[in-house]
C-alpha cells in the first residue's frame, strides 16, 4: 500500500497500475476457468500460461526482475510445446446475436467509440496518460452495454473476456515482447552497427538515398519485430540520424512519416499479432494470412507515396 499512499507517486501511475492489477486478474479468472474445464485435454499448460502472465501483468511492479524475467520464460514452455488450448468458448448462438443487433443497429458502436474517445480525452486533456483512458473508457462502454442491454452483467463481460483471450492463446503476449525488444536491440547497440553497414552504401550528403534506405528499411524492420514503435529507435540512430536529419532535414516531419512507413510494415507482417493474427482468430477466418494479402498492395502504396512526400517536403 505505500506505493499507492504515496505523495510522490502520480495519480496517473497508480491508476495504471490498478489497471495492470484488473487486468492481470482476468488473465487469472481465464487460467483457472480453462483448469475446471474438464472438456479441455490442455488445461493445466492453458491454466498455467494464463495465471503466471496474470501474476506478472499484475505484480510486476513489485516482483524482482530477475523473477519477473524467469516466470516469463517458463510461461513460455506450454505454449512452444503446444499445450495451450481451449475446448468450451461461450459463443452467443448466432440467433441471439442477430436479435441484438436488429434492436441496437449502429448504436452497437457507441461502446466501442466510448473508448477510443476516452482515451483521446485523457492522453490531451488531462495529465493520466492515454492507457488510463483506456481504462476509464472500457468502465464507461460496459456501463453503456448495460444499459443498452440488461443481459449484460459483469458474468458476461468476464465470459467474453476468456473468449476473446482464448482465441487470441499466446499471440497476446507477442506485442508485449516485441515492444521491449526494442529497447533491448537499442541498449544493445543494434543502431550503431546499422550505421555502419548502411554507411558504406548510402553516397555521403544525399538525402533522397538517405531517406529512402530510412523509409524502406522503417517498413522491413517493423516486419521483422511486428512493431514499428520498437524498429523507430533503432532505425532512427542507425540511419534516420545520421544520413537525414544531420544534413537539414525536419526532424519532426521526417520522424512522422518514418513511423507512418513503419506502420506499413506492420500491414504486411504476421509478427504484428494484434492487427493481422488477432482478426483471423476472432472471425474465425479459413485462410490465416487473408488479412495479409488483402493489406499487402494498399501497404506498398502507402509507403511509395509517404517517401514520396519525405522528399518533396525535406
Amino acid at each position: 500500500m505505500n506505493f499507492f499512499m504515496s505523495p510522490d507517486v502520480t495519480l496517473a501511475a497508480k491508476l495504471l497500475e490498478v489497471v495492470y492489477m484488473i487486468t492481470g486478474l482476468v488473465l487469472i479468472y481465464t487460467g483457472v476457468k480453462n483448469y475446471l474445464d474438464k472438456e479441455n485435454d490442455k488445461k493445466y499448460g492453458t491454466a498455467f500460461f494464463w495465471i503466471v502472465l496474470g501474476i506478472v501483468v499484475g505484480l510486476g511492479k513489485w516482483i524482482p526482475v530477475q523473477v519477473v524475467g524467469a516466470l516469463v520464460v517458463i510461461m513460455t514452455i506450454p505454449a512452444v510445446i503446444g499445450q495451450v488450448g481451449y475446448k468450451t468458448n461461450d459463443m452467443p448462438k448466432k440467433e441471439y446475436s442477430q436479435k441484438i443487433s436488429d434492436r441496437l443497429g449502429y448504436k452497437i458502436f457507441i461502446p466501442a467509440l466510448t473508448i477510443g474517445i476516452a482515451a483521446v480525452a485523457c492522453a490531451l486533456f488531462t495529465k493520466l496518460g492515454a492507457l488510463v483512458g483506456v481504462g476509464v473508457g472500457v468502465c464507461l462502454a460496459m456501463i453503456f452495454l448495460s444499459l443498452m442491454n440488461k443481459e449484460n452483467t459483469m458474468g458476461v463481460y468476464l465470459k467474453d473476456s476468456k473468449r476473446f483471450l482464448d482465441l487470441v492463446g499466446p499471440l497476446s503476449m507477442l506485442p508485449m515482447f516485441l515492444a521491449s525488444l526494442g529497447a533491448v536491440f537499442t541498449k544493445a547497440g543494434v543502431g550503431e552497427s546499422v550505421s555502419s553497414l548502411v554507411g558504406a552504401a548510402i553516397p555521403e550528403g544525399n538525402v533522397v538515398i538517405g531517406i529512402i534506405v530510412y523509409a524502406i528499411g522503417m517498413a522491413l524492420f517493423t516486419m521483422v519485430m511486428g512493431n514499428a514503435y520498437a524498429a523507430i529507435t533503432v532505425m532512427t540512430v542507425g540511419i534516420g540520424a545520421p544520413f537525414v536529419l544531420a544534413h537539414g532535414a525536419n526532424p519532426t516531419l521526417i520522424g512522422s512519416l518514418a513511423l507512418t512507413c513503419g506502420f506499413c510494415g506492420t500491414l504486411m507482417t504476421p509478427m504484428a499479432a494484434n492487427f493481422n493474427i488477432v482478426p483471423v482468430a476472432i472471425l474465425e477466418m479459413k485462410d490465416k494470412n487473408g488479412v495479409l494479402k488483402n493489406q499487402f498492395v494498399p501497404a506498398i502504396i502507402m509507403l511509395v507515396v509517404q517517401i514520396a512526400i519525405m522528399i518533396v517536403f525535406s
